[in-house]
């Protein structure tokens, strides 16, 4: 009993000195390899300048298509003697006249340090109107004058004339409805993520 338990013993020893063998074996052949491939494909990234050129940005063309656009609109909006900003603060309230300054941020992703100086200067050009809700003193509701209201038939055309500077020969009109989800999409999943971020001001 006492030579089988040696054996046994001496059996165990040789296994794992022979599995601890093959094992730093298997682990020189295949597993080191690929961790250096890994770290070297990492440090490849984080030392790769690409990264940071500008063409090879995501967010560079559309701030400039986003800034293009705006542009376009501008001599549509210069007769209305309106901004940008206050053009969509406008269709916000001709779909849904009288809302809370909160309900208006949270349509156009603005906070309200963004938006209160944008409805003060509305205001003070006669397009909307701001009280105190009757409902809760805390908030303020948003309505539209009848100047406001006015400017929603001067507005309805624009829409179609700058679709149609958008469309040419390679771009059809499917392609700026598929434009248009897929960027949907993204402020969904953005917005969620920027809660707390302070946008940009606008008048």
């Amino acid at each position: 009993m006492v030579i089988l338990s040696g054996n046994i013993e001496t059996a165990l020893g040789n296994g794992l000195a022979q599995w601890k063998s093959q094992s730093k074996k298997l682990f020189g052949q295949l597993v080191w390899p690929a961790l250096k491939k890994h770290q070297e494909l990492k440090n490849k990234l984080t030392m790769d300048d690409s990264n940071l050129k500008l063409n090879n940005q995501i967010c560079f063309p559309i701030y400039s298509t986003s800034r293009l656009i705006t542009k376009a609109y501008k001599p549509f909006l210069e007769k209305m003697g309106i901004t940008y900003p206050q053009y969509l603060v406008l269709m916000v309230l001709w779909e849904d006249d009288e809302l809370s300054v909160n309900k208006i941020t949270e349509k156009l992703l603005l906070n309200t340090n963004t938006l209160s100086p944008l409805l003060k200067r509305m205001e003070k050009i006669e397009l909307v109107n701001r009280t105190r809700s009757s409902k809760d003193e805390r908030s303020v509701v948003v309505k539209l004058t009848e100047k406001g209201k006015k400017l929603k038939s001067e507005a309805r055309p624009i829409p179609e004339k700058l679709l149609g500077s958008l469309l040419t020969e390679n771009i059809e009109l499917s392609d700026v409805l598929q434009l248009r989800e897929m960027l949907g999409e993204w402020i969904k999943v953005l917005s969620s993520k920027t809660k707390n971020i302070d946008g940009p001001q606008l008048i």
